[in-house]
């Protein structure tokens, strides 16, 4: 099973976004731990993830991005990012 996912959102799961979290960073790269499962929305932006077993997703603005709980990963922002985000 996938770890992190990436794919276009239908319509009505873009709808339901309103009511999440906003968050932007600017061009870095990081390390980040996911205690729980996350949902994003990619508003604008640009980011490469690679997971602790090498694993890499890119996405870009209008994708829908899922981060399963347990992940650790390394971000390397490359345009500066803004997203929608939902815990759960």
């Amino acid at each position: 099973m996938k770890k992190m996912h990436v794919r276009k959102p239908a319509k009505s799961e873009i709808d339901g976004t309103d009511t999440w979290g906003t968050w932007s960073h600017a061009v870095a790269t990081f390390s980040w731990s996911y205690d729980e499962k996350e949902t994003c929305y990619i508003l604008e932006g640009e980011a490469n993830v690679t997971d602790s077993e090498g694993n890499n997703i890119q996405f870009t603005a209008g994708d829908w991005v899922i981060f399963e709980q347990g992940v650790t990963c390394t971000w390397n922002i490359t345009k500066n990012i803004r997203k929608k985000y939902r815990f759960g």
